[in-house]
């Protein structure tokens, strides 16, 4: 028996035992065709629950920019491949998808069997994985030249339609920063191999985790140049949104967009925002370049946990400069969000619990309201 939906033209074929109100209908707007011709089917109400059809790797999604885009991705149903390294730093993924959605698969950048696992069913790829300094094991060319290399060979291999590489802001052959000119040699060296790649260069973001946020609000407050360098700061959800647009509209195919702030900050006016809003001030100490470098470089070597390194001090003397010729937010139909609009809501909880609610007329009465004992049943 045939049934024909009079809306949508639509024809199902109905079993003769079966009801109409059992069978799952689906429509031209299910149906979606990559760029290699793979038809992608979605199913479902939308949400988290149902399915789009996708499936998207991302590499470094444990970390600051990556969580964010997985969060998004599981939520609307879409299949999400984790590689990680670390057992217990991507456990916290696992709750972003419904049951089966976000997959781990563990991985070693020089195991190409294992970036193979991850990669070969994908069909959209993000390489978000990074590092603001040197360890023991990788340095800056190996993380930003060498690993991308492998990635984008790997996509290459496999015939995966799109590969989105998230580089840096400032990345450029002639920068007295190495980690900027190997970001600038791993855009290269991905467009060499994938010429369809999508290449991203984020401004300094700030959200709930940033490296912005936590150095302002940290003891000492270690500074050079006087706190003088200029950045353009975007919101992590306006660079998620842009990055989740970009990974569905191929129209971005093989195209680089810098993504930044409307308005450029000094790092003492991001600073002064910070102390307004936490209602406390935060003292900073201006050391010398030279020996802030020669002594972070060398705590870099002996100590386990992040202290930043020579390279990291470079950078904090360089102000950001946008390129003119790559596209930006109004290319993705988008406008980035204001710096005192967001930046509140990251530095509220820093404040002291005299001021953590809605402020009283006065100090001196929130005080006397905490010499007494309130109960509750």
């Amino acid at each position: 028996m045939l049934f024909v939906t009079p809306v949508r033209a639509q024809v199902l074929a109905v079993p003769r035992k079966a009801s109409l109100f059992c069978v799952s209908a689906r429509y031209a707007h299910d149906l979606a065709i990559t760029r290699s011709g793979k038809p992608l089917i979605s199913y479902g109400p939308g949400g988290r629950s149902s399915r789009t059809g996708r499936v998207v790797t991302v590499f470094g999604a444990n970390g600051f920019l990556g969580r964010y885009l997985v969060s998004k991705f599981a939520r609307e149903g879409t299949i999400v491949m984790v590689p990680y390294r670390e057992e217990m730093q991507k456990r916290f993924l696992k709750v972003t998808g419904d049951l089966g959605v976000v997959n781990f698969v563990e991985f070693d950048p020089r195991n190409m069997t294992s970036m193979e696992a991850a990669i070969k069913e994908a069909d959209v790829v993000y390489n978000f994985i990074g590092r603001d300094y040197t360890t023991k094991l990788y340095n800056f060319h190996d993380v930003n030249v060498e690993i991308p290399r492998r990635i984008a060979n790997t996509v290459n291999k496999f015939g995966v339609d799109r590969l989105v590489h998230i580089s840096s802001h400032d990345a450029s052959p002639y920068s007295p920063s190495e980690f900027l000119r190997t970001k600038y040699e791993g855009e290269q060296v991905v467009r060499d191999i994938v010429p369809s790649a999508t290449i991203v260069r984020p401004s300094p973001v700030i959200g709930q985790e940033s490296k912005i946020i936590k150095d302002i609000l940290s003891f000492p407050y270690l500074t050079v140049n006087k706190n003088q360098q200029l950045i353009r700061p975007i919101h992590i959800h306006d660079l998620t949104e842009a990055l989740f647009k970009i990974g569905h509209d191929d129209s971005t195919v093989g195209k680089t967009y810098e993504l930044f702030g409307d308005h450029a900050w000094q790092m003492k006016d991001l600073r002064l925002m910070c102390e307004v809003e936490a209602k406390k001030s935060y003292t900073e100490y201006n050391v010398p370049k030279k020996l802030y470098a020669t002594v972070s470089d060398l705590l870099n070597k002996y100590l386990w946990w992040p202290v930043g390194c020579a390279d990291e001090v470079e950078r904090k003397t360089i102000d950001q400069k946008v390129d003119r010729n790559a596209l930006a937010f109004a290319d993705l139909g988008m406008k980035p969000a204001i710096v005192q609009d967001y930046i509140g809501q990251y530095v509220k909880h820093m404040r002291a619990d005299l001021f953590m609610d809605v402020p009283p007329d006065s100090i001196a009465e929130r005080k006397r309201e905490r010499e007494y004992l309130h109960v509750s049943r």
